[in-house]
């Protein structure tokens, strides 16, 4: 698990500036044992709870996007208007569930394709990620 020592030494070592609040909300992200999948509005209501200190909703934003910038985080589009996050930053996967909004990890290895289309003139593939809609 992470320590504060550790977030801070992270955060300094991407030039990002090791605020109260980013430290906050860094040890919310990846002290855990499993990926986290979350949309800003998910992290707000699990950082501003009832009794806890409370961070604004653009500081959210902008530590979020400050993290993505840095490749702690990895977004994940799942419609015109949602996006998630991912704290697994590695190729992968998903399961997006449309019903309880839920995404769910699938091993790069476990999906197999056999054709891409060749990339614009001038660009290359960087990479390549499958979003496969579920539902009941």
């Amino acid at each position: 698990m992470y320590q504060k020592k550790e977030i801070v030494n992270k955060l300094r070592s991407s030039g990002l500036r090791p605020t109260k609040q980013r430290v906050l909300i860094a040890k919310k992200l990846f002290d855990r044992d499993k990926t986290f999948h979350f949309t800003i509005e998910t992290l707000d209501k699990k950082i501003n709870k009832k009794g806890s200190e409370k961070i604004s909703l653009a500081t959210i934003y902008n530590t979020i996007e400050a993290f993505t910038n840095a490749g702690y985080l990895k977004a994940i589009l799942t419609s015109k208007s949602k996006s998630y996050y991912d704290t697994n930053i590695k190729s992968h996967h998903h399961f997006y569930d449309e019903g309880t909004k839920e995404l769910t990890d699938i091993d790069y290895s476990q999906i197999k394709l056999s054709k891409v289309p060749i990339p614009p003139k001038g660009k290359k593939i960087k990479n390549l990620e499958v979003v496969i809609r579920v539902q009941k």
